[in-house]
């Protein structure tokens, strides 16, 4: 990813805001979509011999802006565009409750398929259709 980001150390804009910019007119061009992961922070800013703040606040804007969301212990990630900004505040959290159960299950030693299974079962139950009367 880090490959198609230029900076230009002799630019007026700083830093942060050229890596904005050109992360929005990724997603905007659909370069990157709904679900992609960007590069963690450390890695990007080592990549481009930048301090990882700097990589941080344009994360912290992109996040601001309802462009991405960060899932703690995941990574930074782009947003549907069809989900609203305050709903990416509930989504970030429904993922970090979903880390919690994966890494739970994977401490019980339970398989991807077995987990998997689980899930299904239990969805079903809240997403069967009503009866018609």
């Amino acid at each position: 990813m880090a490959l198609w980001i230029q900076i230009s150390p002799g630019s007026k804009e700083p830093i942060y805001t050229q890596i904005y910019d050109q992360i929005c007119q990724a997603i905007l061009s659909h370069s990157l979509t709904a679900g992609d992961k960007l590069p963690a922070v450390r890695k990007l800013a080592g990549e481009l011999v930048i301090n990882p703040n700097t990589v941080a606040r344009a994360y912290t804007q992109l996040e601001q802006q309802g462009l991405v969301t960060t899932r703690i212990g995941s990574g930074t990630f782009v947003i549907d565009p069809q989900i609203r900004t305050a709903d990416a505040i509930q989504v970030n959290l429904l993922c970090e409750r979903l880390d919690s159960v994966i890494t739970q299950a994977r401490t019980l030693g339970l398989s991807q398929q077995v987990f998997t299974d689980i899930c299904t079962a239990h969805i079903q139950r809240f997403y069967q259709p009503q009866e018609r009367r």
